[in-house]
């Protein structure tokens, strides 16, 4: 009960951070089915993401496409968020927007087109920032009124992806590769790796396997 203070009351918590910050902690703070504790630092933790969405128009340029190098993380993003919303798994597609956050940052700038799809995802969680970055970008209209952003599937699939490289089945490097490799190429990367390369060296390989997507593995005698 509230007499005995363990209670949150949200009236409090819209004071003091905000309606928005309050709406995405319930809905990211665990599966939307099942109860979960309150925490006061991972309040603050969305705080802290509501703010930083919207320093995203300091670092704002011009552009009506997406960014080479942040478009395939945009597509992955608006596929997550958009199947997550109708599964109600909220959390994951708030955490999915805050990684991608992160990658602008990383970046270090965002175009209109960017930032319009970025609030888009975000605008169910967090409307009135949302709307006010909206409003101060002249996007013209009410965002909640717009139309949701569409993906396209061949852009959600990684140029490359990261594979281990096992020496008798014991991990010996990591290595970037083109993701639809063929196997014998994948393996002759793998043999170029210095790790790879000094553990081979000298040695008789007996056998040379390639599981796409996941590893190479050269058993030597």
């Amino acid at each position: 009960s509230k007499s005995k203070g363990n209670v949150v009351d949200p009236n409090d918590v819209v004071d003091e951070y905000g309606a928005d910050v309050l709406r995405t902690y319930v809905l990211f703070m665990g599966d939307y089915e099942k109860a979960a504790p309150w925490s006061k630092s991972s309040v603050k933790g969305c705080k802290r993401f509501i703010d930083r969405v919207w320093a995203l128009q300091d670092i704002l340029t011009e552009g009506d496409e997406y960014s080479k190098e942040l478009e395939s993380a945009f597509h992955k993003t608006i596929k997550k968020v958009s199947e997550d919303i109708e599964g109600m798994k909220f959390n994951t597609a708030i955490a999915a927007l805050m990684t991608l956050l992160n990658d602008i940052y990383n970046k270090g700038s965002i175009n209109n087109a960017e930032l319009k799809t970025f609030v888009t995802l975000l605008n169910p969680f967090a409307p009135h920032v949302t709307e006010e970055i909206w409003a101060a970008q002249n996007y013209g209209g009410m965002l909640a009124n717009g139309h949701w952003v569409d993906y396209d599937e061949a852009k959600c699939v990684d140029d490359e992806i990261e594979i281990v490289a096992q020496i008798n089945g014991k991990v010996r490097a990591k290595l970037m590769i083109p993701a639809e490799i063929e196997s014998a190429e994948a393996i002759e990367l793998a043999k170029k790796d210095p790790a790879i390369a000094a553990a081979i060296e000298g040695k008789n390989v007996v056998k040379e396997l390639y599981v796409k997507g996941r590893l190479v593995n050269i058993v030597v005698k």
